[in-house]
């Protein structure tokens, strides 16, 4: 009875030890404050995002994290390239200066930056759909000799000696531990609210007062939905399939899209619709980053579509624009710029302290 009565005594005991601990813990404080829930505000009339947040919900601190690594260049191998230095926030975090990416080394790639906005919206990533998972696609630009070329293993153990990345991965996650899980999600959370969706189009269409086309923008908003709508579907301006458009190959670059992924030759020079979104300041075009001004593409759609086995049927006589029409299509397409995503402050570079 009375070794009874002892584990009676002890479990009690350390009832009122685990009670304690959780009482204190749930009173928070600089050391074990919960990271704060942050709610995404979705646009009206969007569909349902596609990434899911069960297993990496969307908090302050998550996002702070995932901000300070997207603009912290001793993330790459020779710590001259961060995430943010080819995905600019006043190029719609897209590259405006580069038809191809380059980093570290000063290495050049083979295809154009995409932009990364509504990321949230894409169940498959890149030009090529190669990435299916938005939380794994930050593994392809780190690891890549001719973007940031880190190891893993050795960025892992750098970040782990920074005073100031462990005090940020805890605030996140609970601990100081840094993993590339944690770092991946960190960054998903901040590239998740680099959302584009409040562009005058956007007022427009929700018939906010005092928003209106002009005759001009009206006319070329009837152009797009006649000549560009059924691969640039609204509300995205895309409808993320993968399409080969008549771009006339470039030997130099032996780039044969999507085919690379799914050794399918009718995948044959196919790549992912761009969206139209923020269009006029994203430039370079296509894949490769070979037009640099809007009215080149649509002198392509016009009159240099090259057809293949592969090219999509809505392209193979070309997209016949007046100069007028191009007048009129580029006026619409610049009330497709969305201010809110490019001044936004929170999506803004931080300043990275060495």
């Amino acid at each position: 009875m009375r070794h009874k009565a002892f584990y009676i005594a002890a479990a009690f005991g350390i009832l009122l030890v685990l009670t304690h601990a959780c009482k204190k813990e749930n009173r928070g404080g600089p050391d074990n404050a919960r990271p704060e829930p942050v709610t995404l505000a979705l646009p009206p009339g969007f569909p349902d995002p596609v990434y899911s947040f069960a297993n990496n919900p969307l908090t302050k601190e998550g996002i702070a994290l995932g901000r300070f690594m997207f603009y912290d260049y001793r993330l790459s191998k020779d710590s001259t390239v961060s995430c943010g230095f080819c995905h600019q926030q006043f190029a719609a975090f897209g590259h405006f200066d580069h038809a191809l990416s380059h980093g570290v080394g000063g290495q050049q790639g083979t295809r154009s930056v995409p932009v990364i906005f509504n990321m949230i919206w894409q169940r498959e990533l890149m030009w090529d759909g190669g990435v299916n998972n938005l939380e794994i696609q930050p593994l392809t630009p780190l690891t890549d000799h001719k973007e940031m070329g880190v190891d893993l293993k050795e960025l892992i153990q750098k970040m782990q000696g920074d005073p100031k990345y462990r005090q940020q991965f805890k605030a996140a996650f609970g601990t100081e531990e840094v993993t590339t899980e944690r770092m991946f999600k960190a960054i998903t959370q901040f590239v998740a609210t680099m959302i584009s969706g409040n562009s005058r189009y956007d007022s427009i269409i929700r018939k906010v007062p005092g928003a209106a086309f002009t005759p001009d923008e009206a006319a070329g908003y009837q152009l797009y939905q006649q000549k560009c709508a059924a691969c640039h579907k609204e509300p995205l301006f895309t409808d993320l399939t993968y399409r080969s458009n008549g771009l006339p190959y470039l030997a130099a670059l032996n780039d044969v899209g999507r085919m690379k992924i799914t050794n399918n030759t009718a995948d044959y020079l196919k790549f992912k619709v761009p969206s139209l979104r923020n269009i006029l300041r994203s430039s370079p075009y296509m894949h490769d980053g070979r037009y640099f001004d809007i009215f080149q593409v649509f002198d392509f759609y016009d009159h240099g579509v090259q057809v293949t086995a592969s090219t999509d049927p809505l392209v193979k006589n070309g997209i016949p624009l007046t100069d007028q029409q191009k007048r009129q299509l580029y006026l619409f397409l610049n009330t497709l710029t969305d201010y809110t995503l490019i001044n936004n402050k929170s999506l803004s570079e931080v300043l990275i302290e060495p």
